[in-house]
């Protein structure tokens, strides 16, 4: 054999080969179960941090009139029904829904 290396067999390589995923497996877990454990005690030992007054900023909504409201929704429905996500019995029976 050339350079002194001796042939292995198929069954030996593949056995080799499944000892060094294994180990290389075995080893990233750990590596990632310890980044996740410390990260996790990171997070316990954080202080809470206060979360912002939603009512502190008056927001301005504005506000839609019933008649178009009711024509928004039955524009929505009508696109779902032409794209074939609503059945004419479902188109029906949503639109009489919002209309009542």
């Amino acid at each position: 054999m050339a350079f002194g290396r001796r042939s292995r067999g198929l069954a030996a390589s593949a056995g080799r080969t499944a000892v060094i995923v294994g180990t290389a497996t075995a080893t990233s877990n750990a590596v990632h179960g310890s980044a996740a454990r410390k990260q996790a005690a990171a997070t316990a030992a954080a202080p809470a941090v206060a979360a912002p007054v939603a009512a502190a900023v008056p927001v301005a909504v504005p506000v839609a009139t019933p008649r178009e409201d009711i024509i928004s929704k039955i524009e929505r429905l009508a696109a779902l029904h032409a794209s074939g996500a609503l059945t004419d019995a479902e188109f029906a029976l949503l639109k009489a829904q919002t209309i009542a």
